[in-house]
């Protein structure tokens, strides 16, 4: 036998194995709770499992809004909910995380309008695509997954405080991932698309949603907001796609096959944002709806604290900008 087909066969065992253990730990989200009167925002909410979670939301009564950077796959996915749950009260707006001025807009126009923000879902992210330094300084990757979602957070932080409650806080759900794991915080590379290949990016990126809810937990002042992440598993959604039309369908179509679908891999996102459990606690990891852990530097304090600073920074939240998101 060849050593390119045994690699092949190899792969082929450790995917089915993979498979296995994914479909066997599936967990449903048995929460019977309404929305609403409640308001919810579902970042990358028109397509994947943001497109499940979103639809969701809308059986359940919310006013949602889903948000991506492409006009035509918003209107579709609002059809979409809207003729599946037979919601009036969905928005889609645009938002692109790769854009510091597309976030600010984003924020002011849901500050603007909104009299509520009961659930931010930052769902949003790309995988490990081509890098490039984007207009504002960043990785592709990392501002995408991780500092688009910092700003767009603490920029909607007064709204989430206003509405929250401590029998009913407001909550922030953040897309973590299984590679979290194999994630570093290099402060000094933290943006080196020279330093690090995509796939280290998002591993680093998936991490940082982790120490920052993390943070955040340690700096809100009030107890009528909770932080907590989730890791969906292995999901056959269209990130595979990033890595090429060819490969990234196979990806997906295994994914699909061997993995979770995205209304499984959504499952534990809903769970958190619902379960009267989960809104006791924050800056946790959750899977298959059950509390985990993440890995142990995902909740070292000096790590948090300077990804922390260095994000304030990169971002442009000048100390008097970040006193008014905690007010």
């Amino acid at each position: 036998m060849s050593l390119l087909l045994c690699i092949v066969v190899g792969i082929i065992i450790v995917a089915l194995i993979v498979g296995l253990y994914e479909k066997s730990t599936n967990a449903i989200c048995t929460s019977k709770k309404r929305l609403d009167g409640k308001t919810a925002i579902v970042t990358g909410g028109t397509t994947g499992m943001g497109l499940q979670i979103a639809t969701d939301f809308a059986e359940r009564g919310a006013r949602v809004i889903i948000a991506c950077p492409f006009k035509n796959e918003g209107i579709d996915a609002l059809k979409y909910i809207s003729d599946k749950t037979s919601n009036t009260d969905v928005v889609f707006k645009i938002l692109d995380l790769s854009s510091i001025t597309s976030i600010r807009e984003f924020a002011t126009d849901v500050l603007n309008i909104e009299k509520r923000l009961d659930i931010l879902m930052n769902n949003a992210g790309v995988g490990a695509v081509r890098e490039f330094i984007t207009d504002d300084g960043m990785s592709f990757i990392m501002q995408v997954n991780y500092f688009g979602q910092f700003l767009l957070t603490l920029l909607l932080l007064p709204l989430l405080n206003k509405t929250g409650t401590t029998s009913d806080p407001a909550r922030i759900v953040n897309t973590s991932s299984v590679l979290h794991n194999f994630g570093f915080i290099n402060i000094h590379k933290i943006n080196d698309i020279r330093y690090w290949f995509p796939v280290q990016f998002y591993a680093n990126s998936k991490l940082s949603v982790v120490l920052f809810a993390h943070e955040l937990t340690k700096r809100l002042k009030r107890n009528n907001v909770v932080v907590n992440c989730v890791d969906p598993g292995m999901v056959g959604t269209g990130i595979f796609r990033s890595v090429g039309n060819i490969l990234g369908g196979i990806l997906t179509m295994i994914g699909f096959v061997l993995f979770k679908t995205p209304w499984l891999g959504a499952q534990t996102a809903i769970h958190v944002a619902l379960d009267k459990k989960a809104g006791e606690i924050s800056g946790q990891l959750f899977k298959n709806c059950k509390l985990t852990r993440a890995k142990r530097s995902a909740y070292n304090d000096k790590i948090a604290g300077e990804l922390w600073n260095t994000s304030t920074s990169l971002v442009g939240l000048s100390s008097e900008a970040m006193e008014k998101c905690f007010q």
